[in-house]
């Protein structure tokens, strides 16, 4: 019984790291073009939100322009001035970006 448990393990001797290897760099590749890039754009956005002030123009998620003329509930909600007698009330996270900067891709990213 020995000997076929014996003949079974002749086979391997080489592997250790060189066996994970081809995980690892596929996995930096993952890293440096898909998550690092995601990440940079949703800490860009989320100062973009911070530094929102009154008079900024924006584009909400439902592809709204307005601009911004005030802020409710601790800066929760934004008052978007549409037109000269329209106001609208919108959450602040449904903002997409400032209306100069947004793209038509930014748009759809965000359904």
């Amino acid at each position: 019984m020995d000997l076929l448990f014996g003949a079974a393990q002749t086979g391997e001797g080489g592997g250790g790291i060189a066996a994970f290897l081809p995980f690892i760099i596929i996995m930096g590749i993952i890293y440096f073009l898909m998550i690092r890039p995601q990440a940079k754009k949703q800490k860009e956005k989320s100062s973009m939100m911070e530094d929102l002030k009154k008079g900024d123009k924006v584009v909400t998620v439902g592809g709204i322009y307005g601009s911004v003329s005030g802020f409710k509930e601790k800066g929760r909600i934004v008052i978007l001035n549409v037109d000269k007698s329209t106001n609208l009330t919108v959450n602040k996270s449904s903002i997409s970006g400032l209306a100069e900067k947004v793209t038509s891709t930014d748009l759809e990213s965000q359904n």
